[in-house]
């Protein structure tokens, strides 16, 4: 024991000599934060990106605000890194912006999120801002007004630009769409008013784009087109959320796509037309009226759907239920539908997707389904991790649970979902107390599960 005191006594002495030594070295006058080199610095204001927050700590000394104006790489304006914007006028939150701006040298990455401020800025200060950091940007968030409108897309064009967030606009007229952008790989339009003549433009000016998100978009009132056509041949992922159903035909064209993912949004008709590279499929908060074609999916990795309504589930059901072995996450989440669907049965997941190991599924469990839901024998070998939810809480639940459980011999993890509300009657409560010991009981025969209960 006194050995053991003795070298923690001997090791505190050491890393005392060592800071004295530091000091020593540095000056008297300075603190041991000066010894940092002012690359390490910039690199630390990089990682806290928020502005109020850089600018705060390159206050602390001469070192820092070099390190600030020389090898600052990231800085970030939004009201969620500091509620104060908000009591700014336009002018002082102007000058703020444009000041901090103007004192960095070598800015990659620039995020200007006002929108929910409603700001015009002057459009002076926004050029100011995007031509001083145009030759060293890569990339840029941009989701605020100016007045007049300034042409971002043109000023912040250049051939380093990698990502691009850009939004709040009126419409995305011909003269942003015409822009060329030789190396940008990400584009995110949100709240845009655009033809599909003019997204089409802004598409073939970008020769390397892999990510498209289309966020919140509206059709150009004088647009006659009733169907909206994308093509991108080096498209490797699309986004469609908060669409209002503008375009009675979404067709996108797209020879390379691995990921498609449409959310909060309702749609006519949607056609994706490529040449079978899909892997992800994720579908959420959709309704769909008539059709939804993905085409020859047959290289499909996830496949994620939930919380989305059409009237041609069987016809979609076709699409994604070809025997695949390259299939490793299902997740079937509280669909609308008035008939089963066949892929639910654990027989039909069991053939079709042998290398399955995340499955997640959610319905209302009603009379007769349960049998049919269970019915065979298959093993889901492969399966490690299983989420399951129902929207009543009763012994059917847990038989259906523990059903699961005993088809997934190599399952490692059980995430349950579901609803408890607050006890209504004496009824309510016998129901939920009779569910938790049947639940615990089925448990209790699988102790090498980790069980994780969501809302429950």
């Amino acid at each position: 024991m006194a050995g053991h005191h003795g070298k923690r006594k001997r090791d505190r002495e050491y890393e005392g000599r060592m800071l004295l030594e530091s000091v020593a070295i540095h000056g008297t006058g300075e603190s041991v934060m000066d010894a940092i080199p002012v690359e390490v610095i910039g690199n630390i204001l990089s990682h806290v990106a928020a502005a109020r927050d850089v600018v705060r700590a390159s206050a602390t000394s001469r070192q820092w605000r070099e390190a600030a104006h020389h090898h600052l790489l990231a800085l970030r304006f939004q009201t969620a890194d500091w509620p104060g914007y908000a009591t700014l006028d336009t002018k002082d939150l102007e000058l703020v912006v444009t000041q901090t701006i103007l004192k960095t040298s070598c800015l990659e990455q620039l995020s200007i999120r006002f929108d929910d401020l409603w700001h015009d800025f002057s459009d002076t200060a926004v050029s100011a801002w995007l031509l001083h950091t145009r030759d060293s940007l890569r990339f840029l968030t941009y989701t605020t007004t100016s007045m007049p409108r300034v042409n971002v897309f043109e000023r912040c064009g250049n051939a380093r630009l990698q990502s691009l967030v850009f939004g709040h606009t009126e419409t995305l007229s011909k003269e942003y769409a015409a822009q060329r952008f030789s190396s940008l790989l990400s584009l995110t339009l949100s709240e845009v008013c655009a033809g599909a003549a003019d997204l089409n433009l802004l598409l073939s000016g970008c020769p390397k784009l892999e990510s498209f998100s289309l966020l919140i978009a509206d059709r150009p009132s004088l647009d006659p087109r009733a169907t909206l056509k994308l093509t991108s041949s080096s498209l490797k992922s699309f986004m469609l959320e908060d669409y209002n159903n503008e375009w009675d035909n979404i067709i996108l064209e797209a020879d390379n796509l691995e990921a498609l993912h449409l959310r909060k949004s309702t749609i006519e008709h949607f056609r994706l037309v490529s040449k079978g590279n899909l892997r992800m499929l994720r579908i959420d908060d959709l309704r769909i009226i008539h059709e939804l074609d993905i085409g020859e999916a047959t290289d499909l990795e996830i496949v994620d759907l939930s919380n989305s309504f059409t009237e041609k589930w069987a016809k979609f059901d076709h699409m994604i239920s070809r025997p695949s072995s390259k299939l490793t996450k299902l997740r079937l989440w509280r669909l609308t539908s008035d008939d089963y669907w066949e892929v639910r049965n654990l027989e039909t997941i069991a053939f079709l997707f042998p290398r399955l190991n995340h499955l997640a599924l959610s319905f209302e469990l009603k009379g007769g389904m349960l049998e049919y839901l269970l019915q065979g024998s298959s093993i889901l070998e492969k399966v490690v991790l299983l989420e399951l939810d129902s929207i009543t809480l009763n012994n059917l639940f847990v038989d259906w649970i523990a059903g699961v459980l005993g088809r997934c011999p190599s399952l490692r993890r059980l995430v349950v979902h579901g609803r408890v509300f607050e006890a209504k009657n004496c009824g309510h409560s016998r129901m939920i107390g009779k569910f938790s010991t049947s639940f615990f009981k089925v448990l209790n025969q699988f102790p090498l599960v980790c069980v994780e209960l969501n809302n429950l």
